[in-house]
């Protein structure tokens, strides 16, 4: 017996003939090209696009993610065949991901920009964007492990959507600024509470090494029907820290390129961290500060997890350094 589903399917086909199919195909190709991923394989860094429980390898990029935004729709155009061709697929579990962005050019935060966050700390809301920086060696991957420097142990978690220029841009309106937009990826803006503190402009405590985990992958803005109304969570070993939805923003994406561009050009690759809501660990009572064992997973929703451990900073990594 045939379903009335399948029968429906048919009589769309011959009312649309081969633009149903087309139709069909454009659908499955966008979702196919929905998570971009920065990964090494076999020893070597490759990015591709993430496809049910495998990976599509664009070799032709081998300077990373950020030459792979700068070539545009040619890039695009290129991965969109490989990814119809089947080629060049391996195991998504023989693959060890890195940050989606590993340098990135600019890599900035937004402060107070949840209006609980704010409540919480008992600051003002500020009557435009609080922009800061966060040093380009802090980033790691999904996996990889933040550490607890030996200067400090006021540790915090900050759990944050964050998004990935695409073009190269200035002064950019409201309106096109969702042009400008390659994508979307997690954040955990971890901070240093005390260092944070030496300085108004935050940038040391919001920059020691590994400090800015940032992954698992880019979902690209097109796959993201609305940036400001995705559920953001965040977990601390498994209890419920941070729990808000991107609508509760202040400042929005597009208002905030709209803003940064009246001051400096924005390049693909360069991410902007949009700040983060209530309920991080220096507000708790006792504080909740994160320690070496603890693990923090931030999940937002239509992007994906990230998971990160804490361990002690090593004191072999300095002796390397000298």
């Amino acid at each position: 017996m045939i379903s009335l589903s399948l029968v429906f399917i048919l009589q769309l086909y011959n009312y649309y003939g081969r633009d149903l199919i087309y139709f069909m195909q454009s659908r499955i190709i966008n979702l196919n090209k929905m998570k971009l991923v920065t990964f090494r394989y076999k020893d070597i860094a490759h990015i591709g696009a993430v496809i049910d429980d495998t990976v599509v390898l664009f070799p032709q990029y081998t300077q990373g993610m950020i030459e792979f935004l700068v070539a545009g729709k040619q890039a695009k155009d290129e991965m969109q065949k490989l990814i119809e061709n089947d080629e060049n697929r391996v195991p998504l579990s023989s693959i060890n991901l890195l940050a989606p962005i590993p340098r990135p050019g600019k890599f900035l935060g937004v402060g107070l920009n949840y209006q609980e966050h704010i409540n919480e700390t008992k600051a003002k809301k500020p009557e435009y964007p609080t922009i800061f920086t966060k040093q380009s060696t802090c980033v790691i991957a999904s996996g990889d492990n933040i550490h607890q420097p030996m200067v400090s142990e006021k540790l915090d978690y900050e759990g944050e959507l964050a998004f990935v220029i695409g073009k190269r841009c200035k002064h950019v309106s409201i309106e096109n600024a969702p042009q400008m937009i390659a994508g979307y990826t997690i954040v955990n803006d971890v901070t240093v509470r005390d260092w944070q503190s030496r300085s108004p402009n935050w940038t040391l405590g919001k920059s020691f090494d590994t400090h800015g985990p940032m992954g698992p992958w880019i979902v690209t803005s097109d796959e993201i029907e609305n940036p400001h109304n995705l559920n953001l969570k965040t977990w601390v070993d498994g209890e419920l820290r941070q729990n808000d939805n991107t609508q509760s923003m202040i400042f929005n994406c597009y208002e905030l390129v709209e803003y940064l561009s009246q001051v400096m050009t924005l390049e693909p690759g360069d991410v902007i961290s949009t700040g983060t809501p209530a309920g991080v660990g220096v507000k708790m009572k006792p504080r909740g500060y994160i320690k070496p064992g603890q693990t923090v997973k931030i999940e937002i929703e239509g992007i994906g997890t990230l998971i990160n451990s804490v361990i002690k900073e090593p004191f072999e990594k300095m002796a390397n350094l000298a």
